[in-house]
């Protein structure tokens, strides 16, 4: 009888404490959401004030005739949005906007690459090499684009001086309207360039030696190889970095347009910013540059999500 009566009290006091373990867990769940809410509430405060706010601020003027400066405005709905998307003129923007972006992407993952790569294999005068190539990223852009329009200026400029002496025909370059995007995607790469470099240095140096052993003990012995089946599957998650960040810097391409070309010559260079400054701060129609603000975030968002869903599939993490 003595053996059979433990049994429940066994039962019972195992049911104490496997409530008491789970009291516990729940309190311990309880204590640290509470304290990952703690540790990322600021942040979360900072992109809810400096991000979320905005945009529905700027969704809910592009909804309204709201010019610049006035007392009043008026509901219109979806008006802005279907004038945007009607307009040529920021067709012609898009479009000048995306010429530069396939321009400048590549130009300046490719010219990164080879420089790290030049750098890297160097024996001497690194430090240097790489704080020559990295200026440009830390310059002041607007200042930057004063001394190119002088260095392209058509008559005393550099560029044209140089191609006159070695008997090569010259140009207006920030004036003709088939050289003008080119050229200031040329100024666009030479701007990303040591950030693309800088990174690509630091991801040649993460690249195990052992690696590259390998692929000598299969085979693999000129550089282009190695390039090919090392250097470059490793360099992918640096590669796809690279590539989101100065797309999404191509795309916000406003400075060198400013004050470069305006725009012109007839609206050849003009980008999706310059026309979204130009038609809410010069001609006054903030709710129709706030509809252009609208589709371009759109625009951007989605572009960046499909780059990284197709790059991420084919990046080689380690």
């Amino acid at each position: 009888m003595s053996v059979a009566a433990s049994h429940p009290a066994k039962q019972a006091a195992s049911s104490t404490i496997s409530s008491a373990a789970r009291r516990a867990l729940h309190q311990q769940r309880i204590a640290e959401t509470f304290a990952a809410w703690l540790l990322a509430g600021p942040a979360l405060i900072l992109l809810i004030v400096l991000f979320f706010l905005p945009v529905f601020g700027i969704f809910a003027i592009a909804l309204t005739d709201w010019q610049f400066g006035a007392n009043s405005l008026s509901f219109v709905g979806f008006r802005n949005f279907r004038e945007v998307l009607s307009d040529e003129g920021f067709r012609t923007s898009l479009v000048n906007t995306i010429v530069y972006v396939v321009i400048v992407v590549p130009g300046t993952i490719v010219m990164g690459l080879v420089i790290a790569l030049l750098i890297e294999s160097g024996k001497s005068c690194r430090n240097f090499y790489r704080a020559i190539h990295f200026l440009p990223f830390m310059a002041a852009l607007t200042a930057m684009a004063i001394a190119w329009e002088a260095l392209l200026h058509p008559t005393i400029g550099l560029v044209n001086q140089t191609l006159s002496g070695l008997g090569i025909p010259t140009a207006s370059w920030l004036r003709d309207e088939n050289t003008v995007l080119p050229v200031l995607a040329v100024i666009g790469i030479w701007q990303n360039l040591g950030y693309a470099m800088v990174l690509f240095l630091a991801g040649l140096k993460s690249i195990p030696q052992d690696l590259y052993d390998a692929a000598h003990i299969d085979g693999a012995d000129l550089w282009l190889d190695r390039l090919r089946t090392v250097t470059l599957p490793m360099l992918g998650p640096v590669t796809m970095f690279i590539f989101i960040v100065v797309a999404l810097k191509a795309f916000e391409t406003f400075d060198t347009v400013q004050v470069l070309t305006q725009g012109g010559p007839g609206h050849s260079s003009e980008m999706l910013l310059y026309t979204l400054y130009r038609e809410s701060f010069e001609y006054l129609r903030t709710g129709y540059g706030a509809s252009i603000a609208v589709v371009f975030l759109f625009i951007v968002v989605t572009l960046t999500l499909i780059q990284v869903h197709v790059m991420d599939k084919r990046v080689h993490y380690q």
